[in-house]
C-alpha cells in the first residue's frame, strides 16, 4: 500500500511511502482489539476503593437490647450491617484490575487497529518535522494545514522530540507519542493517525517480531 507524503504545511512532497500489508493491510481481528483495549483501560484503574466491614466500623460491642420480649428481631451490635452506620456486607476491597495478555495477541491488536485506520483513509504520512523551541502556535498551524484542527489526532514520531511533544501538551484533542509507545487504545481513540516518515519503519519493525 502506497501513501503520499505531505509536508508540515499540508502540501504534497511528491514522494510516496510503502506501508507493509503485513501491518497496515491485514483483516482486523475485533476480539484481539477488544481484549487489548480492555486491558489498557483496566490498567488505568487505581483499585483503591474500600468500604468498612463489620469488624472495622467504630462503635460499642455492647448488646443494644435484650434477646427476647421486644417483639422485634434480636440484635447484638450497632455494627450490624442492618443498622444505619453499620458495616458493609461484601464491600469493595483494594485490588488490581490488571490481567495478562500474550505479546502475540497485543501485536495482532495493534496491527488490526492500524489496518482499520488505513482502510478508513484516516491515516496521514508527513515528513519529519521539528521545532526549535516548544510552540503550541506552531503545532496548531500544522494541525490546520492537515485539516485536523477540530479532530482528535495522534502524531507518531520516529524518535523522542521534546519540543514537538511540549508544543502539543496543552491541546486536549491531540497527542504525540513515539512508535515504541503506540497502543491499540490510542490508535482507536484518535479520529486521525498522523505518522512521520521515520516512524513507519519503527512501527513495522516493532510489529513484525
Amino acid at each position: 500500500m502506497e501513501v503520499k507524503v505531505l509536508d508540515s504545511n499540508g502540501k504534497d512532497t511528491g514522494r510516496k511511502v510503502e506501508l507493509s500489508d503485513a501491518v497496515f493491510g491485514i483483516e482486523p481481528n475485533n476480539h484481539a482489539v477488544y481484549l487489548d483495549v480492555k486491558q489498557y483501560l483496566a490498567n488505568q484503574r487505581q483499585g483503591t476503593h474500600k468500604a468498612k466491614e463489620r469488624n472495622e466500623v467504630a462503635g460499642s460491642t455492647r448488646k443494644i437490647k435484650k434477646q427476647k420480649g421486644t417483639g422485634t428481631a434480636r440484635a447484638g451490635s450497632v455494627k450490624s450491617p442492618v443498622f444505619v452506620g453499620g458495616g458493609t456486607i461484601f464491600g469493595p476491597r483494594p485490588r488490581s484490575y490488571s490481567f495478562k495478555l500474550n505479546k502475540g495477541l497485543k501485536r495482532l491488536a495493534r496491527k488490526s487497529a492500524l489496518s482499520m485506520k488505513a482502510k478508513e483513509s484516516n491515516l496521514i504520512v508527513v515528513e519529519d518535522f521539528a521545532f526549535e523551541t516548544p510552540s503550541t502556535k506552531k503545532f496548531l498551524s500544522v494541525l490546520n494545514a492537515l485539516g485536523l484542527e477540530n479532530k482528535k489526532s495522534l502524531f507518531v514520531l520516529g524518535d523522542t522530540n521534546n519540543n514537538v511533544y511540549l508544543s502539543s501538551r496543552n491541546l486536549q484533542a491531540s497527542k504525540v507519542v513515539t512508535s515504541s509507545e503506540l497502543s491499540t487504545y490510542s490508535i482507536l481513540h484518535a479520529n486521525n493517525l498522523v505518522l512521520t516518515e521515520s516512524s513507519v519503519a519503527g512501527i513495522v519493525e516493532n510489529l513484525s517480531k
